[in-house]
């Protein structure tokens, strides 16, 4: 069956990643970048959408889903290596070409391989992902502060409520009109890796690198005016952790952009799946050559 989805584990620099692919491997590949505190499981709904034109790929980073969790003191828990770990995954699996989904976490691993290999790129899919100041508004503040002082205890503290049951919860809910259409499911898996031992500082290990990323706005910035790639923006408009103002910021510098807003939050698969893989068939089918 071309659209069943298989479930893979594979070794990348050292770490047992495990990774959904659909859809027929000759196809056009769109590789699906999760973000926090998710995994792979967020994309279950639209891999089954669009796998029977084009073939799908989507990994847990390590510390997520089911992948591999080593030991802090074994491995760096950066936006750099899960980028790294991203590519060599696609260099092992053979796919020199694909469309990247980028969705919060999976922004800035993405724009550093679209940056790194504009070559390779066929299209960008953005779904509530950052690369400009403009989408980093007031749930930004203890993260700041935290990216200032890493002592800073009241930051840190709140930063570590954004992973317990209640944090969980209002990540998927808040700014849906209808939280009864999202599934409680999705709180309760993500709850299964982020209870692993050391995970919650794997976490806040995170919080912290994410500091590394709004330096490098002006370098993918510039990879938008000299590549001028085909981008589609499918956005939670209600989203509080990035903004619909940070949707608004492509337009400085994306010509070939295409954008939409629904009245969804953060995880707006979960609430308008539907209207946003249809969306993105007609993209793809638009620009990307079969």
């Amino acid at each position: 069956m071309k659209n069943q989805t298989t479930y893979h584990f594979i070794e990348i620099n050292g770490v047992n990643i495990f990774y959904r692919e659909a859809g027929p491997k000759n196809a056009p590949t769109l590789v699906l970048l999760h973000g926090y505190p998710a995994s792979s499981h967020m994309f279950r709904n639209l891999i089954d959408q669009l796998s029977d034109k084009y073939h799908l790929i989507a990994a847990d980073y390590p510390g997520y889903g089911r992948s591999e969790q080593p030991p802090i003191a074994d491995f760096d828990y950066t936006f750099d290596n899960f980028a790294s770990i991203i590519e060599t995954l696609l260099d092992k699996l053979n796919i020199s070409r694909y469309s990247l989904y980028l969705m919060d976490y999976g922004a800035p691993v993405g724009w550093r391989i679209a940056a790194k290999h504009p070559d390779r790129i066929d299209t960008l899919i953005v779904q509530n992902g950052c690369a400009y100041v403009e989408g980093l508004e007031t749930f930004w503040d203890p993260f700041r502060a935290y990216w200032k002082d890493r002592n800073d205890k009241e930051a840190e503290t709140t930063l570590a409520t954004f992973h317990n049951p209640d944090g969980l919860k209002w990540q998927y809910t808040h700014g849906v009109p209808d939280p009864s259409v999202v599934s409680p499911d999705n709180w309760e898996i993500d709850l299964r890796h982020l209870e692993r031992p050391e995970n919650g500082q794997i976490q806040l290990d995170l919080f912290y690198d994410y500091g590394t990323n709004p330096p490098k706005y002006p370098e993918w910035q510039q990879y938008f005016r000299d590549y001028n790639p085909e981008m589609l923006i499918v956005y939670g408009k209600n989203d509080y952790i990035f903004p619909q103002s940070g949707a608004e910021a492509y337009k400085k510098d994306v010509k070939n952009l295409e954008y939409h807003l629904f009245d969804a939050g953060h995880f707006a698969l979960e609430s308008h799946g539907a209207e946003i893989a249809a969306t993105i068939k007609d993209f793809l089918d638009r620009k990307v050559s079969q």
